[in-house]
């Protein structure tokens, strides 16, 4: 019995002995060796791809969504009384300057221009005659001014009368195409002055027409290049022709004007263009959309590795935006510009720089 106590005793005194051994005595086992090592690794600087950003000047356009307008449009109207008995064109007809577009007829302004022309016939016979007597002595030469003023008054009533029977014919102001004819052969006896004969646009040149806020106006001015695109594909080139100094009271938008040139007709008036004007260029660097990020105050920018191989932030402001790369500026030239690994690193933090090529490759 004794013994089985001793025994027991032993048992109990060994696990303690064998539990205090573990805290009080350093083991290093596998696990705390893998441990260390880890810790040793995290101490290694974090690894981050760059590209070297040069400046270089980039001319970035100013691309706005516009319309195409005629140059000049106009309505032709009668300008006399009469019988609309000609109606030469029909819409969508190309005219040139003085060609006929409608004739009024009216009996009355014939007789009118007969009459004149008869009186001026007489006045210019009397004339001829007694200018000869006058210059014989025959008759005094006070009678010369009296025959000289009717034949003055003949030729004026004659050129009046010429003047209102023209009225009666509608010329196109110059070369253009007609868009409506609301006028019919045979309408409006004597009451057709002031009434639409036909109406006509001039469609060369073409306007391209936007409006530009006023925050972008200031890079653009008269003779300046512009690249037209229409929504039907064809492209343009013009130049800007005017340029508003008012702004519209309800849009606060100047509009801006692109003169291209529409010698085939082939640009329709009224329809929506896309007008890209290239501006002064910038001294600005190309980076590649990835690479913008925000710092912690909320600014867009992007991340640069110092030649002490700190990190920095730059604040940027875009250029220029393509599909895969921004023209931004802000970032000194030759900056290294982290590309990959941005987002992990914060400003201060010493990392390893690696050209973005050799991480590409070695991905590779």
């Amino acid at each position: 019995m004794k013994a089985n106590r001793i025994t027991a005793v032993g048992l109990v005194v060994g696990a303690i002995a064998w539990v205090a051994s573990g805290h009080l005595i350093p083991h290093e086992s596998a696990d705390g060796k893998a441990a260390i090592r880890a810790g040793e690794k995290s101490q290694k600087p974090f690894r981050v791809a760059v590209m070297t950003a040069g400046l270089e000047p980039h001319s970035r356009k100013l691309i706005l969504s516009g319309r195409t307008e005629a140059d000049r449009r106009v309505t032709l109207t009668a300008r006399t009384g009469g019988v609309l008995t000609e109606l030469r064109v029909k819409r969508g007809q190309q005219v040139r300057k003085g060609d006929v577009i409608a004739v009024l007829s009216d009996d009355a302004r014939e007789a009118q221009v007969a009459q004149a022309r008869a009186l001026f016939n007489q006045r210019q016979t009397e004339l001829e005659a007694r200018r000869k007597l006058i210059e014989q002595g025959t008759l005094p030469k006070l009678e010369l001014v009296n025959l000289e003023s009717q034949f003055k008054a003949a030729e004026a009533a004659l050129a009046a009368a010429t003047a209102e029977r023209d009225r009666g014919v509608v010329k196109s102001p110059w070369d253009g195409v007609i868009t409506e004819v609301p006028a019919e052969v045979g309408g409006a006896a004597f009451s057709m002055a002031g009434k639409e004969v036909a109406k006509m646009v001039a469609l060369d040149p073409m306007l391209a027409v936007v409006e530009v806020s006023e925050r972008k106006l200031s890079g653009i001015e008269p003779g300046d290049t512009a690249n037209v695109r229409l929504v039907t594909g064809p492209t343009a080139t013009g130049r800007v022709r005017y340029v508003s100094k008012s702004a519209s009271e309800t849009t606060r938008t100047y509009r801006v004007e692109v003169e291209i040139d529409n010698r085939n007709g082939a640009i329709p008036d009224g329809i929506t263009a896309e007008v890209a004007i290239p501006l002064a260029p910038v001294p600005s660097a190309r980076v590649p959309r990835s690479a913008l990020t925000y710092s912690s105050a909320g600014n867009l920018g992007v991340r640069v590795v110092g030649a002490d191989s700190k990190v920095g932030f730059a604040p940027v402001s875009m250029v220029e935006d393509e599909q895969s790369h921004m023209w931004v500026t802000g970032i000194p030239d030759r900056s290294r510009v982290i590309v990959q690994g941005q987002d992990f690193v914060r400003e201060g933090q010493i990392v390893q720089a690696v050209a973005a090529e050799t991480t590409a490759a070695s991905a590779r």
